[in-house]
């Protein structure tokens, strides 16, 4: 009962933000999830090997394989995606979290 309500809560944060499905060792996740940090975005990152609902979540969206990193921007799901391919769509699907973003000094 408490998983389903976990997973309950995720989809409906994922409604409306972005959720970084990624695991680790997984260069190409690094790599995604440095560079939406440096763009402030705001997002969820789940860890795929410690949640096996995120992970059944991935193989249904990456016709079964568990292909990271795999984003959802409100809720559209997007496998192994470039920057540019989450900045367009938060632009079309999520232009909320745009004006929460910009790049952050650290200070």
């Amino acid at each position: 009962m408490e998983r389903e309500s976990e997973g309950r809560e995720r989809a409906e944060r994922a409604t409306d933000g972005i959720v970084v499905y990624w695991r680790p060792g997984c260069p190409y996740c690094m790599h995604l999830r440095l560079r939406l940090r440096l763009a402030g975005l705001r997002r969820e990152e789940v860890n795929i090997w410690r949640d096996p609902a995120a992970a059944a979540y991935v193989r249904l969206v990456a016709e079964g394989n568990e292909t990271v990193p795999t984003v959802t921007v409100a809720g559209r799901a997007m496998v192994n995606p470039t920057m540019r391919q989450v900045t367009d769509a938060v632009r079309t699907h999520a232009p909320h979290l745009l004006a929460d973003s910009g790049p952050r000094d650290g200070g």
